[in-house]
């Protein structure tokens, strides 16, 4: 079990689900534009962290905690999704995202986690966050609706650079994590 990275607090809008996970890779990396993500989360998509699987704890409220997979409507066969999204049952505010195809990680939504500027400089150690370097990856850029194909490539807000994928990037986690590392940080006078 990973005992590196940032310790993320999280929970859902109504307060009953609470959870703890470990995260090398606590910088909001990622906004997914897919289908499922926008029709969830709303039209701006879903802002994903990268945590370790093995060290997530339901602290509070493991009863309320409902798994939903999907038809990703963006596959030529409509195929049910290998993700598996988790919601609270009682205010729907959407957990954490996990996918059997990588099982070692799991991808809380960056708004359910309650302690995310403390995380960051738990993560960063004599560093400072500076969010305005930070480069955010839009993906799934071909999934958004026709209306908006000929807009910016990745919805503001956020603001700041973006890289944009019409399917998913070609980096993983941790490596967008050391690189990235190196750009949003500055040493603190």
């Amino acid at each position: 079990m990973p005992t590196d990275g940032a310790l993320l607090r999280g929970s859902c809008h109504c307060g009953v689900v609470k959870f703890s996970l470990k995260s090398s890779t606590p910088v909001p990396y990622q906004l997914c534009l897919c289908s499922i993500c926008r029709k969830v989360a709303g039209p701006g998509g879903s802002i994903n962290l990268g945590g370790h699987s093995e060290t997530l704890k339901i602290e509070e409220g493991k009863e309320h905690i409902r798994p939903s997979s999907t038809v990703d409507r963006d596959t030529p066969k409509q195929r049910i999704a290998s993700s598996e999204r988790n919601f609270c049952s009682k205010c729907s505010t959407m957990l954490w995202l996990y996918d059997e195809s990588w099982p070692e990680l799991i991808h809380p939504f960056a708004p359910a986690i309650d302690n995310l500027d403390a995380a960051l400089t738990e993560a960063l150690g004599p560093q400072k966050y500076d969010p305005e370097k930070l480069v955010l990856v839009c993906i799934k850029n071909d999934s958004k609706p026709a209306c908006h194909q000929d807009h910016t490539p990745c919805p503001s807000p956020p603001e700041g650079p973006k890289e944009t994928y019409d399917g998913y990037g070609t980096h993983s986690l941790a490596r967008r994590m050391r690189s990235t590392s190196k750009r949003v940080c500055s040493e603190v006078r």
